[in-house]
């Protein structure tokens, strides 16, 4: 996650952003951080409710993923 929060397209809202920044009214990194703790306790819930069996078939599918070889682009 980066830093800066996303600046928003219409006119009227960034308008109200950049004086929230100015002021200190953002809280961007106090969402972020709530939204990245219930990440955490939603992956360890499920984990728990699988079963072995389950949970290595997903592990295998996930690491199929990332190891697949991608084309490359044409030139």
């Amino acid at each position: 996650m980066t830093n800066n929060p996303k600046r928003p397209r219409d006119a009227n809202q960034l308008a109200k952003f950049i004086a929230d920044v100015a002021t200190g009214d953002a809280c961007e990194e106090q969402k972020a951080a709530g939204q990245v703790k219930g990440g955490k306790l939603g992956g360890e819930a499920r984990a728990k409710s699988l079963d072995p069996e389950t949970r290595r078939e997903i592990a295998q599918k996930a690491a199929a993923a990332r190891w697949a070889k991608k084309p490359l682009p044409d030139q």
